[in-house]
């Protein structure tokens, strides 16, 4: 059985610059299997920090990308239709909890909430999930570990997690790194020099003191990764801040001006 999760490991190291004691932290929690949330904004590297501590420990990471459609069913499983007749087809969360692999959820906020209500008995002493269409009910494995993640700067109220969820976990804040390390993480993951990288992380600040006065979200670390990927295969610098850095975030017309103009200071 352990042999379904092959495909879950990952298999290289991936790059992650620690900005505190997250990682110890994590450590800790997976030592006793604590449920953990991770809260940060988009592209802060919540992510990566979870595949670069599934690698670490040496355990199989299941991701799921939760949206406003996916029902309990998608995390749990589901009877299909084969020639033989009806079978039953286990979820993410079920494979996860059965085998023993970490389970990120992430973006949690975005599933409905009755379908985050079925992560709750994993996330007690109970450590169980009730597959009440099959009549069974599945004890986690001694390796399984729930991990979700969520903006909550974005979310509305509409959208937060209950407070019955929230209760049930460890929380990590994540946040954009200081200048310095967000510089080496651009330069580490482009190629472009610490010189570029820094321009590239200074225009980001800039727009990050826009969040809330005409931005609903400042420039990710992920974005200046984009454009430093493109700047690393010869695309003239104004160029590859305009279509990675500025354009995806506003449609504003005197925002976009705005943005160029700092991308204009720097390049």
């Amino acid at each position: 059985m352990r042999d379904q999760l092959a495909e879950y490991h990952i298999k290289e190291a991936p790059y992650y610059r620690a900005t505190g004691d997250e990682i110890e932290l994590y450590e800790a929690a997976y030592g006793v299997r604590m449920p953990m949330m991770l809260k940060g904004p988009t592209g802060c590297g919540k992510t990566r920090f979870v595949e670069y501590m599934a690698y670490k420990l040496g355990k199989p990471l299941i991701t799921v990308a939760c949206n406003e459609d996916m029902t309990a069913s998608d995390l749990v499983g589901r009877f299909l239709l084969d020639p033989q007749g009806t079978r039953w087809q286990d979820g993410p969360l079920t494979m996860a909890a059965r085998l023993g692999a970490i389970c990120y959820l992430d973006e949690v906020v975005e599933a409905r909430q009755d379908t985050t209500v079925v992560i709750h008995p994993l996330t007690d002493n109970r450590r169980v999930l009730p597959l009440e269409k099959k009549g069974e009910l599945v004890h986690a494995h001694p390796d399984f570990q729930l991990v979700i993640s969520y903006n909550p700067g974005y979310q509305s109220l509409m959208k937060d997690l209950k407070q019955s969820t929230k209760q049930r976990f460890g929380a990590l804040d994540f946040n954009y790194p200081e200048h310095e390390v967000e510089t080496e993480i651009v330069s580490h993951e482009t190629g472009v020099g610490k010189d570029v990288a820094g321009k590239l992380v200074s225009i980001a600040e800039r727009a990050r003191n826009l969040k809330g006065h005409g931005l609903d979200e400042g420039i990710s670390t992920r974005m200046l990764v984009y454009a430093g990927s493109l700047i690393s295969k010869g695309v003239e610098a104004k160029a590859a801040c305009r279509v990675t850095l500025v354009r995806p975030i506003t449609d504003d017309p005197d925002m976009r001006d705005a943005l160029d103009a700092a991308v204009t200071t720097y390049f």
